[in-house]
């Protein structure tokens, strides 16, 4: 089996992942290339330091899409899915089908929005310029071949890094000079691109060089040499002088960094921590008054005495929370908010952030508070109707809460405007099946199978589905229509391997 052993950093999960762009409309079809990153997907999925966080993956997706419509580079059909891995090792990559990955090292590494930004400009610029689809065809292997080998590798280096590198290094040892002088051209390529997409959405063209500087700087202080970023995007002084270059002629621009971006920053210092040294971080912060902004650093608080179960103490500092943003410039100041029997105040203005309100709501259920609760979630959808986490946490509420029938109804409405999300399918299957029916819910389950690729256990769903039928002779042509191009689409699968 070969792959390209350059690719892979050998020191993490997700440093095994190879810098992927997209294969040649002559070698692969975007279907094909989806269903590639798909196959990979499911095992980054199935692993432990993949971030099922509604709020982090949508703050990229933002992000994203925010660069991707500022450019004329991505092309209309191409698809793009940002994700998160708790990896303290400072790295990002691309896979194919667009699928960006971006460890929690990197994200917290960044000083400012702009320098993510930057990073993440880079990796679509690899995406839309189809630099894996090169390797691959330049190598004249079989697409498949080269997933089984990077597959392979991935899952020895979970658990056994000498164990990945013994069959990376095997598979192309005589090919290393040429892939790297391959990797070098995509890099500046990247760079090019990649500045192009971020001063055209807005950002601060400093926070690319910026970022790739920090981590020059940032190398000796490791033992292994570079961190892993530079390990898979091998950075020079002559890139960094180039992307400077093309910012001589460019008016200053200060960029301020969004809220979300630093209340992202915060969620992940409370998450990946001990919760008693995350606590004590953000005590520390507060206590010394050594923050920009104290409604981030109290949002980091919150999220971190949720984590060691202080529900009481977190209530007290959530309105502590809302007393900072009444009188804070970082949002509106908010009047007549309710917030149950901690926080008593008519509300006249709209709730103040997303990620504030869904937070609040999940501190009022913690500590019992169920009708609070439901209370913030209602509230705050009709102001931020399109939050992923308040939807997911809304349902899942009224699902343990004997509201099976509101969440059915609710989790479907949502399913009309996003009909891809699989999680929306999950709380579905969970809906149907609370309400006892038993084929809804194997139809249900049998769509989040499909949206992760995995078509015969979909199949399997719907056959279930059928056995359990009630009868009703337009639910059963559904199922049994939909059967068919699941059957089509898993014997397509079969011949491709």
């Amino acid at each position: 089996m070969a792959i390209l052993p350059v690719l892979f950093a050998l020191n993490g999960f997700a440093n095994e992942l190879p810098e992927l762009g997209d294969v040649s409309r002559a070698t692969m079809s975007a279907h094909q290339e989806r269903e590639l990153g798909l196959k990979i997907m499911s095992e980054i999925r199935a692993d432990s330091s993949y971030m099922d966080d509604a709020e982090i993956t949508d703050y990229l997706a933002s992000l994203g899409n925010r660069l991707i419509l500022g450019s004329n580079e991505a092309h209309p059909n191409q698809e793009f899915e940002f994700f998160a891995l708790r990896d303290p090792t400072i790295n990002a990559f691309a896979l194919p089908g667009g699928f960006m990955g971006f460890n929690s090292g990197l994200i917290l590494a960044a000083e400012s929005e702009s320098e993510l930004a930057g990073v993440m400009a880079h990796e679509i610029a690899h995406v839309t310029q189809k630099h894996l689809a090169r390797m691959i065809a330049s190598q004249k292997y079989s697409m498949l071949t080269s997933l089984a080998a990077a597959a392979l590798a991935i899952l020895a280096a979970r658990t056994n890094s000498q164990a990945g590198q013994a069959i990376l290094v095997a598979s192309q040892a005589r090919q290393i000079q040429s892939q790297l002088d391959f990797t070098r051209d995509h890099e500046k390529e990247a760079d090019r691109i990649g500045f192009n997409i971020l001063v055209s959405a807005g950002f601060d063209p400093h926070g690319m060089p910026a970022f790739f500087e920090h981590m020059q700087k940032a190398t000796r202080f490791y033992e292994n040499g570079a961190p892993a970023y530079l390990r898979t995007h091998p950075i020079t002084y002559a890139r960094i002088a180039d992307i400077e270059n093309r910012m001589q002629d460019m008016p200053y621009r200060q960029v301020l960094d969004s809220l979300d971006f630093r209340m992202v920053q915060a969620k992940l210092r409370a998450s990946i921590d001990e919760p008693a040294d995350a606590i004590q971080h953000f005590d520390s912060i507060l206590r010394d008054r050594r923050y920009t902004s104290e409604t981030v650093e109290r949002y980091g608080l919150i999220n971190a005495l949720l984590r060691g179960r202080d529900y009481p103490r977190a209530d007290k500092e959530l309105e502590r929370l809302y007393d900072t943003l009444q009188h804070d410039a970082v949002d509106e100041a908010l009047e007549n908010h309710h917030l149950g029997t901690s926080i008593q105040i008519e509300r006249k203005a709209p709730p103040s952030n997303a990620m504030i309100e869904t937070l609040a709501a999940r501190v009022k259920l913690a500590l019992g508070q169920t009708k609070d609760a439901l209370d913030i979630y209602q509230a705050a959808l009709q102001t931020f109707p399109h939050h992923r986490a308040l939807i997911y946490d809304y349902t899942d509420a009224l699902l343990r809460n004997r509201g099976a029938d509101k969440a059915l109804k609710f989790v479907s409405r949502q399913l009309q405007f996003t009909p891809n999300d699989i999680r929306l399918y999950k709380l579905q299957a969970q809906s149907y099946a609370a309400l006892g029916n038993v084929m809804s819910a194997h139809r249900a389950q049998a769509e989040v199978y499909s949206r992760q690729g995995n078509y015969h256990a979909a199949v399997e769903q719907l056959q279930i589905a059928l056995q359990n039928s009630d009868g009703d002779f337009y639910h059963n042509s559904s199922v049994e229509a939909r059967l068919k191009e699941l059957r089509e689409l898993a014997a397509n699968q079969d011949k491709n391997k």
